[in-house]
């Protein structure tokens, strides 16, 4: 029993010598980032401004979890008195909300106040000094630019999802069944490692106007005999051309989640639907897509995510010009000489989105429950 209680006393000792030396250690960088000749030294070197980031994160911490653990029990909830066994309950209900709390607080700190902030500046005009409350919004309504962004979005967000997914789920189902299928895989999944501007100048030149670079006017020409013509100008199709870019990216993506996905399926209800007489392509969408539909849905809200980011592709190839316009490149032609009616698109397009993610998180979680 003696020697119990000296194990217990020795640790609270080692427990209590650790929690001053970090208080020292951030007490000393509070105090050093006070003075003025140490902030210039923070200033030059790049790896003191590393050491005290370390200290102060890591520090802070501990310091945080330590306090807060202290204060719930041994003020909120004391583990004394007839309620002790009350409060520890009570104590140990509230605990884990004290280590989700920083992660909520930057989380409102980074994602919540923006989001008021910028709402409330798009309640005002072009200046920021007068309030004209959905002034910013009814003109939206009402400029036929802004409608054909609308119309386009849907569009994007409808078409590339879809198509990254068919084909990521196509090509995920045959390169498992090849001897180079892995070989396959990696040339599929490279266009991952471009970004979307570099991957817009190379399908710049196989959309070019001339069929000496334009691979698609060169087969135009050689199969039709046709006249070369621009692809990005031909009015709505040349969206199509946009987002055949972003399913080219994203297919590769969509191939390797897929893969291990149908990797998953037991063999045996494979097995046992072709013992019943299922063709190949039965078993394909009738047994292995119903088992990875959660998965499909996932991949398929990921990529939905991502169009929102399509603006690289659209303002490298077309700057937004001849019917190709979308609501992040209409939001930056507002960007820097009208922040209310750019904040006003900006919350239009949460809005058009906030509701398909629900819808598929909602049905992600039902699929793999």
């Amino acid at each position: 029993m003696a020697v119990q209680e000296d194990t217990q006393g020795a640790s609270f000792i080692q427990g209590q010598a650790v929690i001053w030396l970090i208080g020292g250690l951030l007490l000393v960088a509070a105090i050093a980032l006070l003075l003025p000749d140490v902030r210039g030294m923070l200033g030059n070197s790049p790896i003191l401004q590393g050491v005290l980031t370390i200290v102060l994160g890591v520090g802070g911490c501990i310091g945080y979890f330590w306090a807060s653990n202290i204060v719930l029990d041994k003020v909120i909830f004391p583990a004394k008195g007839a309620n002790a066994g009350k409060n520890i309950n009570r104590a140990n209900m509230v605990r884990p909300w004290l280590f989700i709390f920083p992660a909520f607080a930057a989380l409102g700190l980074y994602l919540a106040y923006p989001v008021v902030g910028s709402f409330i500046r798009s309640l005002y005009d072009r200046s920021g000094d007068t309030f004209i409350g959905f002034g910013n919004y009814a003109w939206l309504m009402q400029d036929s630019e802004f409608q054909q962004a609308v119309f386009n979005n849907i569009l994007w967000a409808l078409v590339v999802p879809a198509g990254s997914t068919f084909f990521g789920l196509v090509a995920a189902q045959l390169t498992d069944r090849l001897s180079w299928g892995n070989i396959a895989k990696s040339l599929i999944f490279m266009p991952m490692a471009i970004s979307f501007v570099g991957a817009s100048l190379i399908w710049k030149f196989v959309y070019a106007n001339d069929a000496d670079i334009g691979i698609v006017n060169a087969f135009r020409e050689w199969v039709f005999g046709a006249d070369s013509v621009d692809p990005l100008q031909v009015s709505f199709w040349n969206n199509f051309f946009l987002m055949f870019i972003l399913i080219w990216i994203q297919t590769g993506f969509a191939m390797v989640i897929l893969s291990a996905a149908l990797r998953g399926i037991p063999e045996e209800t494979v097995e046992a639907a072709i013992v019943d007489g299922a063709s190949p392509l039965q078993v394909f969408f009738k047994i292995k897509v119903p088992q990875i539909m959660g998965t499909i849905v996932v991949v398929w809200t990921t990529i939905t995510i991502l169009v929102l980011k399509v603006f690289d592709i659209v303002y490298t190839m077309t700057g937004g010009n001849f019917g190709t316009q979308i609501l992040p490149s209409y939001m930056f032609e507002f960007m820097f000489r009208d922040d209310g009616r750019a904040t006003a698109v900006a919350f239009v397009i949460m809005l058009i989105v906030t509701p398909v993610m629900v819808w598929n998180i909602i049905q992600a979680r039902k699929e793999m429950r």
